[in-house]
């Protein structure tokens, strides 16, 4: 590909080379670039990749993308590298975003459970093959690929979505973090369906403050053609400044909305409601219990009604589909108590299973949980208290500490569970606490291991040691029934 075709969509700065140049390749990792390649020199947290442009030509490559030009050597100066790589990588991989029907979810809660909904929805009613991208990883239709981010960087989410159009998807469902909003991964990406979920505290680290967190998120609705989101959301109004997308809004409390349920029932086993859109009206039944799921239902009709399903269709793909590994997942038991793994690492996400827990609870509700190092703080002492409020027993223990000392971030949890009525007990191992856990549940009483979800994984400092809880409650199972 000529350099000029690479970077049609850029405005350029300045440059030293013929844009007649042949390019055979975009990389933005020096140790990764091959000849013939333009090596993106993007502006990292940790380090710059200005720094890595002489190592970016000895290996070949054919020309730099920088914002400083560097002292030799073929380059192209633009703004912004990290737009730049995101549009460069489009054009490389020849738009394949435009083959697709692009849908995308933003939102602090229920983006995983909503996505994988949804796919099922597009493969039920619409016979699709649907890319999936997200926290719990990557799909193309029923293959699995292992993800490091929720959303990719740009350059290896536009070489996923050529992989899928080429592997025959039609549809692409993925949720859109903050980070990759932020951060211009999906840049260039122009999405059919955008939907907003909700804004609470998280990742307060990165962002800084709620605004903006929730300025990241709402960069969504300038990049798609509908957007549905939820009205009930106090933030809903702030992401609709400077939308340029149509819109269709769900409720649960306002008649207002395009959509709203009515009649909602909640029970153990699921949420059962009356979709209303228009003059059409849906019973509508999912099997994940909880008021979140009917928020994440109304979602998932609404992407389906944007797309051209009728409310009965959607409505009758949600009462076939199956819960989400990870979220509010049961795992087996040897009693008659009940073990379930749930995500939830935010404030909002803890309260809404303890909450809904605490109704389908014959006996004591009993949460293990700690909160990741290196990541937003003040959450701590707010997870503190609402597991100190909704558990009858909240084990606080270690999450991924990262490169923090998990003593640290159990005293910052612990500050807001001063005062509080429920009983406390630290056990700073993780395995230990859910053995504790397991060791002093009595008939009736429900375990929630928070926190890890899907991962199978523990990171402590800068490495990755297996840690999957399922296998942890199995073992142990299996251990004390030998002894």
């Amino acid at each position: 590909m000529r350099l000029r075709e690479l970077l049609r969509d850029l405005s350029i700065l300045h440059t030293n080379v013929d844009l007649d140049t042949e390019i055979t390749g975009v990389s933005y990792d020096s140790r990764q670039t091959r000849p013939g390649d333009l090596f993106v020199a993007v502006r990292g947290f940790e380090s710059d990749g200005h720094r890595f442009i002489p190592m970016a030509f000895s290996k070949g490559a054919a020309a730099v993308l920088c914002e400083e030009p560097p002292a030799e050597g073929a380059y192209v100066q633009i703004a912004d590298c990290r737009l730049g790589l995101a549009l460069a990588s489009r054009s490389f991989f020849g738009y394949p975003a435009k083959e697709m029907t692009m849908i995308g979810l933003t939102g602090t809660n229920g983006k995983t459970t909503t996505s994988y909904l949804v796919r099922h929805m597009l493969e039920k009613e619409l016979g699709a093959k649907v890319g999936l991208i997200g926290t719990n990883g990557i799909m193309i239709g029923d293959e699995s690929l292992h993800s490091e981010r929720t959303t990719p960087e740009s350059y290896e989410l536009q070489k996923l979505f050529r992989q899928m159009a080429d592997a025959g998807c039609t549809h692409v469902v993925m949720e859109v973090s903050s980070h990759s909003l932020a951060l211009e991964r999906v840049a260039g990406i122009e999405y059919d369906v955008g939907l907003f979920t909700n804004l609470t505290q998280d990742h307060l680290d990165f962002h800084g403050t709620m605004e903006a967190y929730a300025e990241a998120k709402r960069k969504l609705f300038s990049q798609c053609r509908i957007g549905v989101l939820n009205r009930d959301d106090p933030w809903c109004g702030f992401m609709l400044k400077g939308a340029t997308c149509s819109v269709l809004d769900y409720s649960t409390e306002s008649n207002a909305a395009g959509l709203v349920a009515k009649d909602v029932r909640l029970s153990a086993s699921g949420v059962r409601f009356a979709a209303v859109y228009g003059h059409e009206l849906a019973l509508c039944r999912l099997a994940i219990p909880g008021m979140f799921s009917v928020y994440n239902a109304l979602g998932v009709l609404g992407v389906g009604l944007t797309l051209g399903l009728t409310l009965q269709q959607a409505a009758d793909a949600l009462s076939s589909a199956k819960g989400v590994k990870g979220r509010v997942e049961t795992v087996p038991t040897d009693g008659d108590y009940a073990i379930l793994i749930d995500y939830a690492h935010t404030p909002d996400a803890l309260e809404n299973v303890l909450k809904t827990l605490r109704d389908v609870t014959r006996g004591r509700l009993i949460a293990v949980f700690g909160c990741g190092g290196d990541r937003d703080k003040a959450k701590r002492p707010m997870m503190g208290a609402i597991a100190a409020e909704y558990a009858d027993i909240a084990i606080v223990t270690s999450d991924n500490p990262r490169t923090e000392e998990p003593e640290e971030i159990i005293r910052e949890i612990l500050e807001g569970m001063k005062d509080k009525h429920g009983h406390t007990k630290v056990i700073c191992d993780r395995i230990e606490a859910i053995h504790w856990a397991i060791d002093n549940a009595r008939s009736g009483d429900v375990i929630l291991l928070a926190g890890k979800g899907h991962e199978d994984y523990q990171i402590v400092g800068h490495e990755k040691h297996h840690m999957d809880e399922r296998e942890i409650v199995a073992d142990y199972l299996r251990e004390r029934k030998r002894t």
